[in-house]
């Protein structure tokens, strides 16, 4: 996806259209409820999050209001992670 991203922004940028990704992290979802079910795999991912807990969907919103604003006008081609801190560790 990242790959994907930075290609299709550096395609695109002429038309002034730009492409950017929002890689979420852990996210409390329907899809993800049986994994954070099981006791051992939920205490293995959180263990590794430093934000201490999965992501509400809702998390992720901040990011796409700021890539869909005229703040962002001069953000392309990027990846931005929306994971607690996941990726810092």
């Amino acid at each position: 996806m990242v790959s994907l991203t930075k290609s299709l922004a550096a395609s695109f940028a002429e038309d002034r259209i730009r492409v950017n990704a929002i890689a979420p992290g852990w996210t409390k979802t329907e899809m993800t409820r049986a994994g954070r079910e099981i006791t051992e795999l939920n205490a293995q991912i959180v263990s590794r999050i430093p934000a201490g807990d999965w992501a509400e969907p809702e998390d992720m919103a901040g990011t796409a209001i700021f890539l869909a604003s005229p703040a962002a006008r001069y953000v392309n081609g990027v990846t931005i992670p929306v994971d607690g801190g996941y990726l810092a560790t």
